[in-house]
């Protein structure tokens, strides 16, 4: 298109023409010309001023082959028309519509754009309804939005970039998978107990004197100033059922050479599966790895907890997971023990059995009497004395 500066000084060359060579109609279509160029001017740089551009999603969290419904609503807020408007949305394939091919193609990988074209009147909205799938584990953002507007006689155009992604959850599958018997007197949690297994440390319910056997951490000394004997806290003695989910992300036993996303997937899938049954059984169940989530380098863990919004929690951060490994798994579950209530279920979830994941588990079993062992190497695992194993194989 050529710019105004450039149509203004040729009409008036033209103008100029007309009245020395005594040419009205160069005199009169200069001044039209002018009057429509101004005009278009006018309208260009108001042609995007009120206009908003929203995606509306009923849901933004589900699993693969599930239906997303979105609606698209432009809504022009001003006396101005818009004869046209063309929004260009980028959208990621693996959260975009059943036939790619509706998405154009971009410079962006595993994204598209999401054309569409409007005309609207003064204060005017609409919307269109659209039926996009989700179809592959992740987080996707949606977006940005350009929109592109101009004068109705096609001489300019504006365009304006929305920097608003929106982002959209496709969590692991749910197996088929038979829930894990596990012990359902795991201590440390928040029902009284009838028989004495743990004290938690985070409720105190007393004070009481002081016994050789008594740890010096649990003294009380304002009461112990007070009275002038020694006087140790009392806690509330509980019980619950806690599970931790540990998952080594490692596919292979030198992961800077390379991963395997089918066995990765696999393992994802398995960890949601157990973390969903675990929820269902009235575990309060936490998840803690070696790997990252998206756009981090840091390895993630959610504590266990037993509201209802946990099970979402627990997906959506399996929804983010890469195979980054950011740790050995052996010393960074070693690492972790501390931070695990004590008492816990832990379920170990890995493709790989390795001599040295065996010898932790082995040193583990000393303070961590509920263990469970999740195997997915074709191999079959040693067994281990004290640690429940089950074994399933998968093969890329």
């Amino acid at each position: 298109m050529i710019p105004f500066r450039s149509w203004f000084w040729v009409l008036i060359l033209g103008f100029i023409m007309g009245v020395v060579l005594r040419m009205p109609w160069l005199v009169v279509f200069a001044v039209c010309m002018a009057v429509i160029l101004l005009v278009a001017r006018y309208w260009n740089s108001h042609s995007l001023k009120g206009v908003t551009y929203k995606r509306i999603f009923r849901f933004r969290r589900g699993f693969p082959g599930e239906p997303l419904k979105v609606g698209i609503e432009v809504e022009n807020a001003k006396h101005l028309p818009i004869n046209w408007l063309k929004v260009e949305d980028r959208w990621p394939y693996d959260v975009g519509p059943a036939d790619r091919k509706e998405l154009m193609i971009t410079h962006v990988p595993d994204c598209g754009n999401f054309l569409n074209l409007f005309s609207l009147r003064w204060f005017q909205k609409t919307r269109r309804n659209y039926e996009m799938v989700f179809k592959q584990r992740g987080l996707y953002a949606v977006g940005p939005a350009t929109l592109e507007s101009g004068d109705p006689f096609g001489m300019m155009k504006s365009t304006v970039e929305l920097e608003r992604p929106e982002y959209l959850t496709v969590f692991p599958d749910i197996l088929p998978i038979d829930p894990l018997v596990l012990r359902t007197e795991d201590p440390l949690g928040d029902q009284a107990a009838r028989k004495r297994l743990f004290e938690d440390p985070l409720q105190p319910m007393g004070i009481r004197a002081y016994h050789p056997e008594d740890d010096f951490r649990r003294i009380h000394w304002p009461a112990t100033a007070r009275t002038g004997e020694l006087q140790v806290k009392v806690y509330t003695p509980v019980s619950a059922r806690v599970m931790m989910v540990c998952l080594n992300v490692s596919t292979t036993a030198r992961p800077w050479l390379g991963a395997y996303p089918k066995t990765f997937e696999q393992l994802l899938k398995v960890a949601a599966t157990t973390a969903y049954n675990a929820i269902e059984q009235g575990y309060a169940v936490g998840l803690i790895s070696n790997g990252s989530v998206a756009h981090s380098d840091q390895p993630f863990k959610v504590p266990p907890g037993k509201s209802k919004d946990q099970l979402g929690t627990l997906l959506q951060t399996l929804a983010g997971a890469t195979n980054y490994v950011t740790a050995p798994f052996e010393s960074y579950l070693l690492k972790s023990l501390s931070s695990i209530p004590i008492g816990s279920a832990l379920v170990i979830i890995t493709s790989m059995n390795s001599q040295m994941l065996n010898e932790t588990l082995v040193r583990m079993k000393r303070y961590r009497m509920n263990t469970t062992l999740i195997s997915l190497d074709p191999s079959t695992p040693v067994e281990l004395p004290g640690i429940r194993i089950i074994h399933m194989p998968f093969e890329e």
